[in-house]
């Protein structure tokens, strides 16, 4: 059991915490302005700002206090002779498939050594024999116009891993990939040293909201920021004008750098999806088995 003075301090930090990312954003969002790195983890990602804001302690922790009965109006909470707590009852099959898929998933991952060769030729393969007018960003310019950014991804070798990655690949960069990753392959696929295996720990964090702590979903959020300015950077895209330094992968240079770092947040994402893994490990044992007639499926 939590008294209200310690939960009310942990809401206040989350809160506080995760309005240095949401406030920017919805001021642009009012303001009619696109950011081509920062928008990505709200236009992307499916997590509402407000769901984002929202501070949930977690599976099997009681709220006490007053204060505690102000959870009754929101989904997913029921009141006991301890206090006010998560109801069991809303963890319902469906919730109970994302966990197992979640946790195979992220479990498959974790057994693999990261692999860190790719050098974010994903995002020079989505624009690879692209007309202007269709670059996602099109109103930055690329780096190397669009001869030299293609003349890069013909001088690699591309090995995506990453379904959500590859499905944004051009015509033309498909055939380039070494892997043909799928929805169905993705657990098969799946390993530790691709930026987006690392970014996506927060779409697996929040797919369990309100079950997970909040402040595991805003660590997984924070990483994912970090994560998603080395890819930009590392993209054929010109960001100098935003802040983002360049990270030249056409240069041996530049690829050296950017295998360091992906390595750094290979390290930095272990603990968080092992955290992950433990969460649904707790929910799947909270919520007892479930008769299937097949194996899970990644949501």
């Amino acid at each position: 059991m939590v008294p209200e003075t310690a939960w009310r301090s942990r809401e206040a930090a989350h809160t506080a915490r995760v309005a240095a990312w949401i406030d920017p954003h919805l001021r642009r969002r009012a303001d009619n302005q696109a950011h081509p790195v920062l928008d990505f983890l709200f236009t992307y990602y499916s997590h509402r700002p407000a769901r984002l804001r929202r501070w949930h302690p977690g599976v099997g922790v009681v709220l006490t206090g007053p204060g505690a009965r102000e959870r009754l109006a929101w989904r997913g909470y029921v009141e006991t002779a301890q206090g006010v707590t998560l109801d069991r009852a809303e963890f319902t099959d469906a919730r109970r498939r994302t966990a197992e898929s979640v946790r195979a998933l992220l479990t498959a991952t974790a057994g693999r050594e990261p692999r860190l060769a790719c050098f974010g030729l994903h995002e020079w393969a989505m624009v690879y024999r692209l007309p202007a007018e269709q670059v996602r960003h099109s109103s930055r310019r690329l780096r190397l116009g669009s001869a030299g950014t293609d003349e890069v991804v013909e001088s690699q070798r591309i090995r995506c891993s990453h379904y959500d990655a590859y499905r944004f690949f051009t015509p033309d960069a498909e055939p380039l990939n070494t892997l043909r990753p799928t929805r169905e392959t993705q657990i098969a696929h799946e390993q530790p040293g691709c930026l987006h295996a690392g970014m996506d720990l927060y779409k697996w964090a929040y797919k369990l909201d309100p079950f997970v702590p909040s402040e595991l979903i805003a660590d997984c959020f924070a990483l994912a920021a970090e994560i998603r300015e080395m890819d930009m950077r590392a993209s054929p895209y010109d960001l100098t004008a935003l802040g983002y330094a360049p990270i030249p992968i056409e240069t041996a240079a530049g690829r050296a750098d950017y295998a360091a770092a992906q390595a750094e947040f290979a390290r930095r994402a272990a603990p968080l999806r092992q955290r992950l893994i433990d969460v649904c490990d707790t929910l799947l044992g909270w919520a007892g088995p479930l008769e299937r007639t097949s194996g899970p499926d990644i949501v």
